[in-house]
């Protein structure tokens, strides 16, 4: 398979890492001239994931990400969700005909509060059977060092994102696939708005033991709102399928739920959990957003969930009062002291 990628971070860089890593070409769309002059002669991304070292050879480096869409059959988008539009606006209705698209994004798109793959299909006729996710737990960082990572790849073409996570698996990565493409790509959004209360609470002072209980009952609210949305196996203890009981489904427990969950809340790779620290301290979210210069998705997705959930009516206290204290000026401590009194 061809590659592309479009997007600078972190985790772009990681993905990037990874394919060349064994043996592929990858067509890499990048926002600055700059930076790609750094990349040929250092080796390594400038800004994001400095310690991951880059095969040059393998890689065909860009800004025009029209280039980078002729070349490849399989494109990652790798951006930031509120970049999306912005990135594509340049891009024909069919730039993306006979492409396989492979989001690479945890996020809702905030103008329009959907998913990225209702944007491709609104704008650029991608139907969801040409449409992939590849989500964690797996912290760019952790790619960097070459740890041991799970990565998923969701989509209702069981086959085909078979074939494309095939590409990806190593010696420090396994691969796992699931058809739960929209179940997925919701847990994604909703652990980065739980792992940033998870910070604020560490900025608080809250100790470990709230935090086990502050997210065990994150688990269960987020498990309420898969369900409540039609995400596929949110139980847990049970993983044979009635229909076909010779094979074993993942269920709640898995990586890509709560296992990605537990990593974003604790880990100290977390941007969400960063930033939720320094908003539990004291910063503004503006003094948040500079300090940390990077995107925390969990900020724009606890609005873009609040307003989907007054449609979809689950029960979100803990994701509600994060919103408020967000968005709404509710002050930690106190939105906190709300949160105590509902924790089980």
């Amino acid at each position: 398979m061809k590659f592309g990628i479009a997007g600078s971070g972190s985790w772009a860089t990681a993905l990037v890492k990874i394919l060349t890593d064994n043996g592929h070409k990858v067509n890499w769309c990048l926002r600055s001239e700059t930076a790609i002059g750094f990349i040929k002669q250092r080796h390594h991304n400038p800004r994001h994931l400095t310690s991951a070292v880059l095969n040059t050879r393998s890689l065909y480096l860009t800004t025009d990400l029209h280039a980078v869409v002729d070349r490849s059959e399989v494109l990652i988008l790798a951006m930031p969700s509120a970049y999306v539009a912005e990135s594509l606006q340049e891009l024909p209705r069919d730039a993306f005909k006979n492409k396989k698209m492979l989001s690479a994004i945890k996020g809702i798109l905030p103008g329009e509060n959907i998913l990225l793959n209702e944007y491709l299909e609104r704008y650029f006729d991608v139907s969801l059977r040409n449409y992939f996710a590849v989500l964690g737990p797996c912290h760019a960082e952790e790619v960097a060092a070459e740890k041991l990572s799970y990565l998923t790849f969701s989509g209702v073409d069981e086959a085909m994102a078979a074939s494309i996570a095939a590409h990806f698996k190593s010696s420090f990565i396994n691969t796992v696939v699931n058809t739960d493409i929209l179940g997925v790509q919701y847990a994604a959004v909703l652990k980065n708005i739980y792992a940033l209360g998870a910070g604020i609470a560490h900025g608080l002072d809250y100790g470990d033991n709230f935090q086990s209980v502050y997210i065990a009952n994150s688990a269960d609210e987020m498990a309420g709102f898969l369900r409540k949305f039609g995400a596929e196996h949110i139980v847990v203890g049970e993983h044979t399928d009635i229909d076909n009981p010779e094979e074993k489904y993942a269920n709640y427990s898995a990586s890509v739920y709560l296992g990605d969950l537990l990593v974003t809340c604790y880990s100290l790779h977390s941007r969400n959990r960063t930033f939720g620290n320094m908003i539990g301290k004291g910063y503004s979210v503006q003094a948040a957003q500079l300090e940390l210069r990077m995107v925390a998705e969990g900020y724009n997705a606890a609005r873009c969930i609040y307003n989907t959930n007054r449609s979809l009516k689950a029960e979100m206290p803990i994701a509600e009062t994060l919103y408020q204290i967000l968005w709404e000026g509710l002050p930690p401590a106190k939105g906190f002291e709300k949160i105590e009194k509902f924790l089980i």
